[in-house]
Formats: structure tokens, sequence, C-alpha cells
């Protein structure tokens, strides 16, 4: 229970610097044109600008809700400058900002909102939660299991720890690299998921239709309740095996590395 508490108050304090982190990374890689370039040559509505930096409405699609609003009494005498005015009308035909644009604190509050830079908040939770409680569960039980091997043989039997003697940090190193992989692989989905959430770009506008329609998530109860996104269930498991030497190896060094420096300092 100490892993699963820690492992959700390490995800809540540390979600926005990753979020700014992981943008950064796929700012840095990505091959894509930036948007701000484009858009500076068109004129933009300043609501829009401010709700979307770097998007550029698409003219088709604001041509198409004009014709289907045709019908509706025409006592407005700029239909299409008070469309321009609504960002919401262009749901689902233009494209919002590619995470490349908006990678910046300001920039991310600015389109996304506070809320933004909790976004994942909830896989985010649950993998720190699962890895924390994972890990620590079973390097107990390794630690206690070696300690039993080891008083096996003992006479007279040990009462304690204590007289059993402490373990080698190599061993105990190994037994915390080993339990890091184990906890790498079942927390990895919610990393995945997490990582997914971070890489998408949420204007408020959309965030507030979703709460005026009542938006239902999609998924099973599962994936709503851990933050899982239907369409990526066969991208889940993708580089569960770096993950899992990553966790592993700096499980091992920092757990065994701490070990042997106070074995050294309090041979000394």
């Amino acid at each position: 229970m100490a892993g699963v508490a820690a492992g959700s108050m390490e995800s809540l304090i540390s979600s926005p610097f990753e979020l700014i982190k992981l943008r950064a990374q796929v700012a840095s890689v990505s091959r894509f044109p930036r948007l701000i370039s484009t858009a500076e040559s068109k004129a933009v509505s300043p609501l829009i600008d401010k709700l979307l930096c770097g998007y550029s409405p698409d003219k088709v699609a604001l041509n198409n809700s004009v014709a289907l609003l045709s019908t509706l009494s025409a006592k407005h005498p700029n239909l299409v400058g008070a469309l321009r005015e609504y960002p919401w009308m262009m749901t689902g035909s233009g494209k919002a900002p590619s995470v490349c644009d908006v990678q910046k604190p300001s920039n991310i509050i600015s389109l996304e909102g506070w809320g933004a830079l909790w976004r994942g908040l909830r896989p985010g939770v649950v993998r720190d939660s699962v890895y924390g409680g994972i890990f620590f569960s079973t390097w107990q039980f390794l630690h206690r299991a070696m300690l039993d091997w080891k008083a096996v043989g003992m006479d007279p039997i040990p009462r304690s720890d204590e007289e059993i003697g402490p373990l080698s940090p190599l061993s105990i190193g190994l037994a915390a690299g080993f339990s890091g992989s184990v906890a790498a692989a079942a927390s990895h989905c919610f990393d995945t998921a997490k990582s997914r959430s971070q890489c998408t770009v949420l204007p408020k506008y959309i965030s507030m239709e979703r709460r005026l329609l009542k938006w239902r998530r999609p998924g099973n109860w599962f994936e709503r309740v851990t933050g899982i996104h239907p369409a990526d269930r066969n991208l889940l498991f993708r580089g569960i095996w770096l993950r899992m030497t990553r966790s592993g190896l700096a499980s091992c060094l920092i757990v065994g590395g701490y070990y042997l420096a106070v074995d050294h300092l309090v041979s000394e």
C-alpha cells in the first residue's frame, strides 16, 4: 500500500513536467512542417488565434457549415463572419495544431487550459501505483526469501534478521532489478496510454463541447477507469522490452550502489 500511495503522489506531482518533456521530445524528432509559419500569412480571427494558436480555418468546411445553415432565417448581416468568431463550429472539420506547435507551457495553458498540464493523470496514477506496489512487494518477497535461504543450516537457528546478517549488495541489487523489470512489464500498457494522451492536443473549445454534450468516454469500463483509449489497444505493449530493461538496470544500479556505498562507509 505504501508503494501504491507513493506512486499516486509521484504521478500527481510530476505529470506537468512529464507532459512538457514528452512534447519537446516529439517536436525534436518530428519531420512535419510547423503550422505557425503557414498561419502567419492568413487572416485569422483574434478569437481563433487565441484559442487555436497556429491554426488556420478550413474554408471548405466553413462553406459547408454556411450551406447547412442557409435554410435558416437569413437575418444576420454577416453569417460567415459570425461563424469565424466561433471556433467550435469547426469541430471535426479543421485540424487542431500539431503537438510540435504546442509544447511551451504558455502555449499549452493558452490553448488547452491549466487542466492540460495534468492530461493523462488517470493512466499515470494507475501506472505509478501498479509499478510502486508490484516493485516493493516483489522486492520484499525476494529479500525475505534470500534471508530465509541464508539462514538454512545455521546453528543455532537465528531468531531475528540481525542474527542472519546482511545480504551482499550484488544479490540485493539483482533482486531490485528483477522487481523493477516485473513492475515495468505490469504497468507498461498504462505508460503507453499516458504518453498517447499527453501527445494529443485538445483545445479548450472541444473540451467545452464535450461537457455540454455530456460526452461519454469510449471503451469498456476498465478502459474508461484507467484512461486507455480503445483505438490504442494494439499499441499498448510496444516497447515493453526496452522499458523492462531500463527499469531493471536502473533499479539494480541504484539499489545495489546504495547498499555497496553503505557497506563501504560502515566498514571504514
